[in-house]
Order: structure tokens, then C-alpha cells, then sequence
């Protein structure tokens, strides 16, 4: 049974809070134990109406949960989606308060700026290479406003699939001129090096992810506008970060990006 609009508000406005006093909640999914996918898209959704009103703007789309790995955690086959605004977009080497953030963790992905807008259903791998103005090295900075990270699908995807912050690098590289599959990367945290991984992680193909997150939009009839980016998911696990760590991942042709927690 679908929610009410009522108990949608009701656990929108409970991550609504969390985010603006920097508190934590519950795993939604406790006090709702078979809360659906499509009914954590409705509060996502009702969560991004407030940031919207807020004076906040969408610039781009993240895709999560695109590992074998991460799915298998949460018992699921499918990746989600949430969405990134324009003040959680960051510079290579920007340094970020570390009490800014809700239980932070970070992860390196491949990021493509679209030149084109694409929109579900039915696009392809090819579509997105041909829609993609440039791609780059970059970092997610993923958090939960559920307590000790608790969460089920339907929590993390309510939550706006985890997104924190982006951290975009400066090196722009043609999407067709780069063998995104086995593009690899050192991940290193105050110079120690974590994992290493390569593009077959997300989806076999970082493409394949943002055709995914393409066709997913498409049935809600959102698109993927052109000036917008998407960050399809990561090469490796995601790792926890204090302050004063210095988290870079870097890139076989995409250069190196980073970022520091103060």
C-alpha cells in the first residue's frame, strides 16, 4: 500500500529538519517497514521541493548503489538516483568544514557534463557518449541523516540517495577519446594509498549508469538537461573521513582530484 500524502510530508519534513539542525533521525524504514522505492522517490521528492524553495538550484543528478558490492549489502539488483544543487558543488582541493557535514564518507567517480539534454525511455550507452560535452575526475562526499547509517534502499534513497557534496576536478577529457571501462585510479587518504579500481565498477561502464539514471528520470518524465552533470557512481568502496583528512583519487588520463576536512 502507497503512502498518504500526509505520511510523505511526514517523513520529508523529519529529513527536512535533520539537514537544517545538523541532527539525526531514525531509519525512516523503522517507522515504516515496507516503505517502497517509488514511495522514497515521492519523499525525496517532497524534500527537494523545500530545498528548491530555499533558493537552492539542480545542477546535476548522481546515480548510486552501482556496485555488485553495495547492492548485495542492501539486498538489491538496481541502482538509485538523487539529486545535487548548486551550493554542494566544490572545487578541486577545496577544504570543507568537517562539522558541515552528516557522518561523511567519501568515494571517486568519473563525472560527464552533458552538452545534450537526454530523456528516458531508451537511451543508450552511445546516446550518452554522444550527449557528453566533457567528462572528469571527481569526489562524492556521500552522508546519512539516518543515525549510525542504518539504512535500507528505501532510507538511502528518501535521503536523496546520500549525496553530500561534490567535488568536481579540472582536467576535461573528450568521452570518446577515453577508454572509460578500464580507466583506473588509486584512491589515497593522507597519502596512504586505500583501493584501487577502474571504470568496469559502475554498471561494467560509468556510460551504462547515466544511461540508467537517463531511463529511471525518464519514467518520472525528468530529464538530464544539457549544462547539467551527472556522477554516475564509484570506481571503489566508499571511505569514512575525520577531520584532517586529505582524501585524492587519481586517475590514469583524468588527472587527480581532493579534498581536505577541516
Amino acid at each position: 500500500m502507497s503512502l498518504t500524502n500526509e505520511q510523505v510530508k511526514e517523513l520529508a519534513d523529519s529529513l527536512w529538519s535533520a539537514e537544517e539542525t545538523h541532527n539525526f533521525i531514525p531509519p525512516l524504514t523503522d517507522s515504516y517497514p515496507e516503505l517502497s522505492p517509488d514511495d522514497a522517490y515521492r519523499v525525496q521528492e517532497q524534500v527537494l521541493q523545500y530545498r528548491l524553495s530555499s533558493g537552492r538550484k539542480v545542477v546535476g543528478k548522481k546515480v548510486g548503489l552501482t556496485s555488485v558490492a553495495m547492492q548485495k549489502m542492501l539486498g538489491i539488483d538496481t541502482p538509485d538516483y538523487g539529486m545535487i544543487f548548486d551550493n554542494m558543488v566544490l572545487n578541486d582541493g577545496a577544504e570543507v568544514a568537517f562539522d558541515s557535514l552528516q557522518q561523511p564518507r567519501v568515494e571517486p567517480e568519473i563525472t560527464f557534463f552533458l552538452k545534450k539534454t537526454l530523456k528516458g525511455p531508451d537511451v543508450t550507452v552511445e546516446d550518452v557518449i554522444e550527449a557528453t560535452d566533457y567528462v572528469v575526475a571527481s569526489l562524492e562526499v556521500v552522508g546519512s541523516r539516518v543515525a549510525d547509517w542504518k539504512i535500507k534502499l528505501a532510507d538511502t534513497i528518501a535521503d536523496n540517495a546520500s549525496h553530500m557534496a561534490a567535488v568536481i576536478g579540472s582536467l576535461k577529457v573528450d568521452a570518446s577519446e577515453i577508454d572509460l571501462v578500464n580507466e583506473g585510479l588509486i584512491f589515497e587518504k593522507n597519502g596512504e594509498e586505500i583501493s584501487r579500481g577502474t571504470g568496469a565498477a559502475v554498471l561494467d561502464n560509468p556510460a551504462k549508469a547515466v544511461a540508467w539514471c537517463a531511463n529511471k528520470l525518464g519514467e518520472y518524465g525528468v530529464p538530464l538537461n544539457a549544462g547539467e552533470f551527472v556522477m554516475p557512481g564509484a570506481l571503489v568502496g566508499m571511505t569514512p573521513v575525520s577531520r584532517g583528512d586529505l582524501v585524492v583519487a587519481k586517475f590514469d588520463n583524468l588527472g587527480s582530484v581532493s579534498i581536505k576536512f577541516v
